[in-house]
């Protein structure tokens, strides 16, 4: 109970940054996003969009766009994916939750029953792909997959349950595959953070599916002042996917994104197949640098610290050439860490919770969300002391 009396603790600290975004409906789905209503099974009960841009070349890629909580599809125009697929020519498909899932729209990342392959949530999107797929002549080898917070987490899940469908997946302010199993266990991996070994983490995602290799390449992106989704998350996320591509604990080398530390593992035959961008005093969201194309627009989750992550990604999975990024420093050769598991950071000076470093526009607040209280699977003591904190902050009406 120590762990949940933290949490609870933590909760009411935060109550007011939680109460001016608890009530919050997400925005309006973009035009540019079509509807697809009949795309195969669906046991998730999940709604599809897609964004194809205006001139598709022949076998485009495919990039799946995964919203997070208080979100819907149209996370993937705000994060400048659907400006980066018209310049560039590939498909952006949107799965999107629904209210009568989940009330605040987030994807169940935390519940086995939608992140187990051929099951919920997960098949549904699987079968969002091979619809987009046989619809517009996917090139199979360049399907992708992406999401923030909740969506990173069910990033994980849909890495470990069809490796073998993607190519590459970029997890952002998210956690790794089986950091948790209910609600509970939710709430303590987000707002403290769960450790394991690596071949432990591993073990997970290698039960998920028979696939035994290759694998995703894999991009892990974290602010390090998140308080939402603690920053440790990533540090687990790499352990976690070191081990199954077989990668050893020090980093190939480092460099500096845009000032961003920035850590990456090669593989035997010197390909790029992980990274991780550590942004120093950015809170929960995104990174976006609006002012580049493809750079997003600035919004709640969405923030303009001058990194733009979505052109990164891209670069960094091969649909655009690397020499368009923002700037990579010349890197060097990876010294061992005196502590291996926590995540690259470069100093910074104190900031407010969820404040960026210096940049045009300044970051929207971290702050927890609120829609595990609404889902089943925890015993109705520790529910009802959870609601009791919740109602003792002024978080529930």
């Amino acid at each position: 109970m120590s762990g949940l009396n933290t949490t609870l603790a933590s909760l009411s600290r935060n109550a007011q940054a939680w109460s001016a975004r608890v009530g919050a409906t997400a925005p309006p789905v973009p035009s540019s996003l079509d509807v697809v209503g009949d795309f195969g099974a669906n046991p998730g009960r999940l709604e599809m969009r897609v964004h194809v841009p205006p001139v598709l070349p022949p076998a485009p890629a495919l990039v799946v766009v995964l919203h997070g909580c208080t979100q819907n599809a149209g996370y993937a125009e705000g994060a400048g994916w659907t400006e980066l697929a018209n310049a560039h020519g590939f498909v952006v498909l949107c799965p999107q939750q629904t209210t009568s899932n989940n009330p605040k729209t987030c994807f169940n990342w935390f519940d086995p029953r939608h992140t187990t392959r051929g099951e919920g949530e997960a098949a549904s999107i699987r079968a969002m792909i091979e619809h987009a797929a046989v619809t517009y002549g996917i090139d199979r080898s360049r399907i992708f997959v992406t999401g923030l917070s909740a969506g990173g987490a069910m990033t994980a899940a849909m890495l470990a349950a069809y490796p073998e469908v993607f190519a590459g997946g970029a997890i952002v302010a998210g956690l790794p595959y089986g950091s948790a199993h209910n609600v509970q266990s939710a709430l303590e991996s987000m707002f403290q953070g769960r450790t394991k070994s690596p071949a432990q983490w591993g073990d997970l995602v290698r039960a998920n599916s028979p696939h035994r290799g290759p694998w995703p390449k894999l991009s892990v992106w974290h602010g390090d002042a998140d308080s939402t989704v603690k920053v440790m998350n990533a540090a687990e996320i790499v352990k976690q996917w070191r081990d199954v591509h077989g990668l050893p604990e020090v980093p190939s080398e480092r460099d500096t994104l845009d000032g961003q530390p920035r850590a990456v593992w090669r593989d035997a035959a010197g390909a790029a197949v992980i990274e991780q961008v550590t942004i120093a005093g950015m809170g929960h969201g995104t990174p976006l640098c609006v002012a580049r194309e493809g750079g997003g627009t600035a919004g709640p989750f969405l923030l303009d610290v001058g990194v733009a992550s979505t052109r990164h990604i891209a670069a960094f999975w091969g649909l655009i050439d690397a020499q368009e990024l923002v700037e990579v420093r010349p890197a060097r050769a990876a010294q061992p860490d005196p502590d291996a598991s926590q995540p690259l950071t470069l100093p910074s000076p104190q900031r407010g919770e969820g404040s960026p470093r210096p940049a045009p526009a300044a970051a929207a607040p971290s702050h927890p969300t609120l829609d595990f209280l609404d889902q089943t699977g925890l015993d109705g003591r520790i529910m009802g002391v959870i609601r009791k904190a919740f109602d003792s902050a002024g978080l529930t009406k």
